[in-house]
């Protein structure tokens, strides 16, 4: 049994070699393929001398070349780190620095944009591009090698691989938060296992599934369809896909069985056309509670696909599920803790709160990741000591507050309230975003929509709804609002509702970006406010 995630694909090839493990248009790699591929960067990389847990950015799209250099790191001993490939070189950069970045895994186009910034990453020695090397870019303080030499070197290597154990680094994730720069979330190899095996385990995987990969893969879960997927000995596809109907057509092509999304996609797939003999048998979604109107519209256009509707934090990668039989009964719920976890609802105080009691989500087990990379002060905030409940332990374990508040029902199922920097004050009251969003939602015309606190100068903040109106609807925000007042009160009525003329803006890992809302609309109602 593996305990280290590159050995996902090894095993898988022991098993069935000659089975589809990956694909990308055209390219179709089984598993014996993909894992000589993995082996051959693995080798390529300890070629280039990099050491045990020394980092290894991959700054691509979603690609073969992509999913050979994260597990072919792993498999060297050192670590991957996947980036957004539709960041910017300031953000890329600030990846780079922070991590300590040794090796860069990139395309010839997104090297011309980052060549002027590498200078100011000290520990970058090497730059691997893809496609054609002779177009790219010079570099001065960093050796620049074509992917077809490092596979060159890495299948002629003889280095042995670096030793790790189940506990050591595999992965930094980058993940935004609600101030400053993003944080590099530390995952080991037991996190990434015990997670895929959870997973597979609740979505009953086999190796008869055909997973689509549509989110990026330095988003946890956008790369939970990989680790699924050869965990289980399934198959993963992947897209860059550029409208919703791109998924449908990719669906369809490749008689995909599973399809993760977040919120915003879901919409979106939601008003297409989908075909009777659709071949999904589930759905699952994360990154945001997924609104009453799109699960309806889903299971009545996708009547055989299971709907599963999860919660997780990338700092212990999932948290919760709600089996589908559950739907009807608990619509709102986010339901129990995923096989081999278990989730706690605490008081400030660490106690444990009542049924219907408000509290922090807190999540131990053996997916609770290893901190944040190098920034203790932030590390201390998120993961503390957690004294187990079996008696006779001297040693606390590691346990992460989350962050969010939510309530548990007295059957154990848990329901979201809200995310405590998300939460709105106005009016000496505390105001959750989703519980307006939902109203919202529920409105027939409302194609998207997001609730915000605003800087107010007498409330303290107000809310502001942005909302998109379905196609061919001319809902305005007067009509709007006035449907909202018999379901809310005064307190929680928008005091702005504007609406949008195009889809809101969405961050790298496709959900609703509410960072950049706030800052657009911070003077909304200010003097000078036109």
């Amino acid at each position: 049994m593996s305990e280290l995630i590159h050995d996902f694909v090894a095993l898988s090839a022991q098993r069935n070699g000659d089975a589809e493990a990956l694909v990308y248009g055209e390219q179709r790699l089984d598993y014996a393929t993909l894992a000589a591929l993995i082996q051959r960067t693995a080798g390529g990389l300890l070629a280039l001398a990099v050491q045990r847990g020394e980092r290894v950015a991959v700054y691509l799209e979603k690609n073969v070349e992509n999913v050979a250099a994260m597990f072919g790191a792993a498999a060297a001993g050192a670590v991957f780190v996947p980036v957004n490939p539709l960041l910017k070189p300031e953000q890329v950069l600030h990846i780079l620095r922070d991590c300590n970045v040794r090796v860069l895994v990139t395309s010839v186009d997104r090297l011309k944009l980052l060549a002027p910034v590498l200078g100011e990453c000290p520990d970058l020695r090497h730059v691997v591009v893809t496609g054609d090397v002779a177009s790219a870019p010079q570099l001065a303080g960093q050796r620049l090698l074509a992917w077809a030499a490092l596979q060159a070197e890495g299948g002629g290597g003889t280095a042995a691989a670096h030793r790790v154990i189940d506990t050591d680094m595999a992965a930094i994730l980058y993940t935004s938060g609600s101030t400053g720069k993003p944080k590099g979330v530390v995952l080991s190899h037991r996190n990434m296992v015990a997670g895929a095996r959870s997973v597979a385990s609740y979505l009953g995987n086999t190796p008869d599934d055909r997973i689509l990969a549509v989110l990026p893969l330095s988003f946890d879960y956008g790369l939970s369809q990989l680790t699924t997927a050869f965990h289980s000995g399934a198959t993963a596809v992947l897209i860059n896909h550029l409208l919703a109907r791109d998924v449908l057509l990719a669906v369809q092509k490749e008689g995909i069985t599973g399809l993760a999304a977040v919120p915003p996609l879901w919409i979106q797939l939601a008003q297409l056309n989908w075909p009777a003999d659709c071949t999904l048998r589930y759905l699952t979604n994360s990154g945001g509670a997924m609104q009453r109107p799109t699960l309806a519209a889903l299971r009545q256009a996708l009547p055989k696909a299971r709907p599963f509707l999860m919660y997780g934090l990338t700092e212990a990668f999932r948290s919760t599920f709600l089996p589908p039989e559950e739907l009807e009964r608990r619509p709102d719920s986010m339901g129990k803790a995923i096989p081999n976890a278990e989730v706690l609802v605490l008081r400030p105080d660490g106690s444990e709160c009542a049924p219907g009691e408000p509290g922090e989500l807190v999540h131990r087990g053996a997916l609770v990741s290893l901190g944040y990379w190098n920034d203790a002060a932030k590390t201390a905030e998120r993961f503390k000591p957690f004294r187990s409940p079996q008696s006779g332990l001297m040693l606390t374990e590691m346990a992460v507050w989350s962050g969010d508040t939510v309530r548990r029902d007295e059957d154990g199922f848990l329901y979201f309230i809200s995310r405590d920097d998300e939460m709105i004050k106005t009016s000496g009251y505390r105001v959750s975003p989703t519980e307006v969003e939902e109203v919202v939602y529920a409105r027939e015309h409302v194609a998207e929509a997001a609730a915000l606190g605003v800087s107010h100068p007498t409330l303290g903040q107000a809310i502001v709804v942005l909302a998109l109106a379905r196609e061919g609807s001319s809902l305005s925000a007067a009509e709007l609002l006035a449907a909202l007042k018999p379901h809310l009160p005064a307190y929680m009525l928008p005091q702005k509702i504007i609406m949008a003329s195009a889809s809101l803006p969405r961050n790298p890992n496709g959900k609703i970006d509410r960072k950049l809302l706030s800052t657009q609309l911070a003077d909304v109602f200010s003097e000078n406010a036109a």
